[in-house]
Formats: C-alpha cells, sequence, structure tokens
C-alpha cells in the first residue's frame, strides 16, 4: 500500500487485514466499457503470473471485476479488495478502469511486470492482495511525455513499448515529435520525398557540443502509415492520446533538402541543403508562400487520417527570420498582408493553419513562440521556455500545457559528476522534478483552468539508442508522473521527497523487471558512464551546470 506511484488520493485498509487470493481459478469478468482493461489483463498481467484469467460472472466468489461507474469523474476509480466478494475496479469511464488495473498491477509485486512467470506465486499457488480500498483520480486531465524521434530515430517496437512504460505510470499523452531539422520519420504518400531523402543523414553526431564524437555510420528511418496507425491503436488500447507534432516554419531542413522549393530559393541554395547533421537552432525557414501552404496542407491532410488526437501540434519554436528579412518574396508578402513585420509573418503563417485545423474539427497547439505576432484564439500553447509564455496564454485565455525547460526538460543532466553520459544543459535532478508545480502562483483561479495540464519533454540530441533514453528519462519520469497525477501533493517545498524515495525503492524492481535502463540513485553503472566529456552549459544558465 505505502509503496505505489504515483500515491492516491485515499486508501482505507480494514483493522482485521485479511487478503484476497488471485490462482488459476480467478475468473474475470468485464462489463461493457471495460473491454480494454480486460484485454491488457489477460495479455500483460495473467501471463506475468501464470494465470489464465478465464471470463466469468459479475457474482462469481473468485471473480476479478471491472466495472463502470458513472457517479465516478471519468478517469477516477475505486480499488475494492474484498475478502469475500474479490476485487473490484470500478471506474467513471473505461479509462478509469485501467489506471485501477495498472494500481493493482503495483498491489501484485514485481513479478507481475514481467513478460512471463518466474515462480507460482507467493506460495506455490497463487497471489495474495491485501483487503483495501483505493479512490484515486487524476489532477490534470493532460499528463504527457514528448518524444523526439527526429534527432535520433527510435524503431516501432521501442515506440510501443514507450507507451507501455507511459500507461504503467498513469500517463495519457504521447506527444511524437516527427520532424526536425535532422530528419522527417513519417511517411506521406504525395511527397515520397520527405523519407526518401529526408529521413536519411550521412553521419550522426554523438554528444551535444563535443564535436569529435561522430558516428560515420548513416542515421535514420521512418515509419510507414501502417506502423503509425499501430502505434495509434496500440496507445488506445491503453487509453493514451498520440499528438502528432510537423515542425513549422523552422526545424524544417529536412523537408527543403526533400523539397528545395519550400526555402527561400531567392536567399538560399536550398538545392544544395541535405538534411543537417548537427545540432542547434537552424537558419533555414520554410518560405511563406501559397505553395508551402499547399504542400502542407496535403501534410496534415494525410496525418489527420492517421491521428485521432484532437491537439495537433505545429511547432513555432526557434524560427529564425534573418532569411525573411532578406527575402524580396516575404518582404513583398509582409507588405501585401499589411503586416508589421516578421514577426506578424509568422503569425500569419500559424493562423493559416489554425483556421486550417478548426475547420476539420481539430485544435492547433504549439510551442510558447506562436504567441510573437499574435494568436488565433482557439489556439493552445506547449510553454517551454519557463513559465511566462504558459502565464501569458492562460492570462489571454488559451489553454496551456506546463513543459517548462528548467523543470521538466528529460535530456538535461541529472548530476553534475563527471561519469554520467555526454549532458546536456541544466543539471535537474529527481528531487527537482518532484518538487515541479505545473500551476505557476500568478495565475487566479479562473486563469488557472486554462492549464489543461503537464508533460515531460525529451529532445534526443544527446541519446543515441533506447538505453540513453531510458537513463535519461527515468526515474526522474516517475517523480513526474506523481505531480501530474496526485491530488495529495502539497506545495513544492512540503512535499515529502524522503517518502517518495522510500516507494521509489519498490519502484525499482518493477523497472527492473520491464528492462528499464535507468540512472542508479548511486549513479551511472560503468557501461553508462562516458567519462572526460564535460559537455558546456547553455548560456544563462546557473552555476550548478
Amino acid at each position: 500500500m505505502t509503496d505505489l506511484i504515483p500515491a492516491p488520493a485515499a486508501v482505507d485498509a480494514p483493522r482485521g487485514g485479511g487478503a484476497v487470493r488471485l490462482d488459476a481459478e480467478t475468473t474475470l469478468y468485464a462489463a461493457p466499457g471495460t473491454e480494454t482493461t480486460a484485454n491488457w489483463l489477460r495479455t500483460t498481467v495473467g501471463p506475468a503470473l501464470g494465470l489464465p484469467l478465464a471470463p466469468g460472472g459479475a457474482d462469481d466468489g473468485s471473480a476479478l471485476r471491472l466495472v463502470l461507474d458513472d457517479t465516478l469523474a471519468a478517469e477516477a476509480y475505486r480499488l475494492s479488495v474484498d475478502g469475500t466478494r474479490g476485487i473490484e475496479l470500478r471506474g467513471g469511464s473505461g479509462a478509469g478502469v485501467f489506471w485501477a488495473a495498472q494500481t493493482l498491477r503495483q498491489l501484485l509485486g514485481a513479478e507481475a511486470f514481467r513478460s512471463a512467470p518466474v515462480g507460482h506465486g507467493e506460495d506455490g499457488g497463487g497471489w495474495n492482495v491485501p483487503a483495501q480500498v483505493i479512490e484515486d483520480a487524476p489532477r490534470f486531465g493532460w499528463r504527457g511525455l514528448m518524444l523526439d524521434v527526429a534527432r535520433h530515430f527510435m524503431p516501432k517496437h521501442d515506440v510501443l513499448r514507450y507507451l507501455d512504460l507511459l500507461a504503467a505510470h498513469k500517463l495519457n499523452v504521447f506527444h511524437f515529435h516527427l520532424t526536425d531539422d535532422q530528419g522527417w520519420r513519417i511517411e506521406i504518400k504525395r511527397y515520397p520525398r520527405l523519407t526518401e531523402v529526408g529521413s536519411w543523414r550521412p553521419r550522426s553526431k554523438w554528444g551535444h557540443r563535443a564535436s569529435d564524437l561522430w558516428n560515420e555510420t548513416p542515421h535514420g528511418g521512418h515509419y510507414t502509415q501502417d506502423d503509425i496507425r499501430e502505434i495509434v491503436a496500440y496507445a488506445a488500447a491503453r487509453h493514451i492520446t498520440v499528438v502528432p507534432e510537423i515542425d513549422i516554419p523552422g526545424h524544417s531542413q529536412a523537408a527543403i533538402a526533400a523539397y528545395p522549393e519550400l526555402g527561400n530559393t531567392d536567399v538560399v541554395d536550398t538545392a544544395s541543403l541535405g538534411v543537417w547533421e548537427t545540432w542547434g537552432v537552424n537558419p533555414n525557414i520554410l518560405a511563406p508562400t501559397e505553395n508551402v501552404l499547399r504542400f502542407y496542407e496535403g501534410v496534415f491532410e494525410e496525418l489527420l487520417d492517421l491521428f485521432p488526437s484532437r491537439f495537433v501540434h505545429i511547432g513555432g519554436d526557434e524560427a529564425p527570420k534573418d532569411q525573411w528579412k532578406e527575402s524580396a518574396t516575404a518582404q513583398a508578402r509582409i507588405a501585401e498582408l499589411g503586416l508589421s513585420g516578421e514577426d506578424e509573418l509568422q503569425s500569419w503563417f500559424i493562423r493559416h493553419f489554425d483556421t486550417w485545423l478548426t475547420e476539420r474539427g481539430r485544435r492547433l497547439i504549439g510551442w510558447d513562440e506562436i504567441l510573437e505576432g499574435g494568436l488565433a484564439p482557439g489556439a493552445a500553447v506547449s510553454s517551454w521556455r519557463g513559465y511566462a509564455g504558459g502565464i501569458a496564454a492562460a492570462k489571454a485565455g488559451h489553454d496551456v500545457v506546463m513543459c517548462p525547460e528548467q523543470q521538466v526538460y528529460l535530456d538535461h543532466r541529472q548530476h553534475g559528476g563527471p561519469d554520467e553520459p555526454v549532458p546536456i544543459g541544466y543539471v535537474r535532478t529527481l528531487e527537482d522534478v518532484y518538487r515541479f508545480e505545473p500551476v505557476p502562483p500568478e495565475l487566479t483561479e479562473e486563469e488557472a483552468r486554462h492549464v489543461l495540464g503537464t508533460q515531460a519533454n525529451v529532445w534526443t540530441e544527446v541519446m543515441e539508442n533506447r538505453s540513453r533514453v531510458d537513463y535519461q528519462v527515468f526515474p526522474r519520469l516517475v517523480a513526474f508522473a506523481e505531480v501530474a497525477w496526485s491530488t495529495t501533493l502539497p506545495a513544492p517545498a512540503e512535499r515529502d521527497f524522503a517518502g517518495f524515495e522510500s516507494r521509489l525503492g519498490a519502484h525499482f524492481q518493477r523497472l527492473d523487471a520491464l528492462g528499464v535502463d535507468y540512472r542508479r540513485p548511486t549513479g551511472p553503472l560503468p557501461r553508462q558512464q562516458r567519462p572526460g566529456v564535460l559537455g558546456r552549459p547553455i548560456e544563462g544558465a546557473p552555476p550548478n551546470v
């Protein structure tokens, strides 16, 4: 009970104790609307424990029951373990029942997180769950992880694995960063060169600013549209929404390399550009022409067929406008539209796609730079450059997802020690993440309602493979998940980090069973170390980096 992560809102254990036993005779009853959880229990938890969980009736004495309850909020649940009636997972929706199942999995022990049984139960014949009632509900509706697969491609099976890891921590949004200067990762059938050319670079750089760490093996890959359908369906079965991101108008060199006419051809020889091999802010930006708008409308048309998410992310960050200043075409567009300058030109670009998406029943979301030059009324903001963008957006009536780099950029180093892998950015420890507060105190109660939730961001410049992603993400994502979910956390300074660390000890066993290559509390294992590469702090960072 005390080892549950995220911490539930309320746990009531009877004084007399008792337990419910799950064994080979235990049946599973699934009321209509709970089928996804039943399938997950039978294909994930059942095989781990060697339990068939055969279909049964609601009144079977040995039943594990899944029930909907419209008196509960959509993602809320009540998990009842009763020695007489068995185990009941009751949720306000299918999602609520699913989150109850994640809690049950933790109650069953680390063995429930393996892919095959390693024993026959606690006493050779089954698994005991202590009698109790757990009532819980999430603080935020948007509890997310953003994964950048453009800088370093992650194969489909690894993406599916990360969806499982999100589900295990009750996170429900997967922000899929699919395009950038260094790679275009999604098949667009009408524009095949986006993946034929844009998904590969001839070599890849390891590390951030350590220019001697080049890997001469070509790097790349992409997801076919069938891959995307599989990823979206896999996520939906775990009550996770996949929010796609196609970055415009900056971070677009991979697209320009594939189709040079997308760039500012009157300023740059775009035909000579390749997919970018290094990291940082790229100067190449899309041209503000009708042809470019039509091109990306074609991209988004195919995207909407693949992703049912209400929100579509269009990036909008780090878009240098020097080429627009030099481009006669861009300046003519500014004059034609009666704009005050390049910032308003970007706003015009973003507003075009806000209108386009709204007409199709979707909502635009972008990084907080889209506030510059004015923002369309229905657009939402991912606030990454600290809290300021989110505060400004919420005060102006826009919905916000809080993901400030100073708190929840998990590519930033976890420790300043010399044995850490190639680092980037600030030192942000496990405790720093645990004390992150998504709702700024500057917001009124009404303004705070515009904070949809929060997400942690994982940019992969310094993460060349799955093991490196695991190391950077865990265990900090565990702390983040509790911040995003738990309604009982006090103010940051008052949070019981020692208590969280104590619960984390048991959770490490779960991560071990899942095969997560996390950072140990004592520091990196020898195979995780990369000594002698100190990196360089980002400009303006505090002295602890």
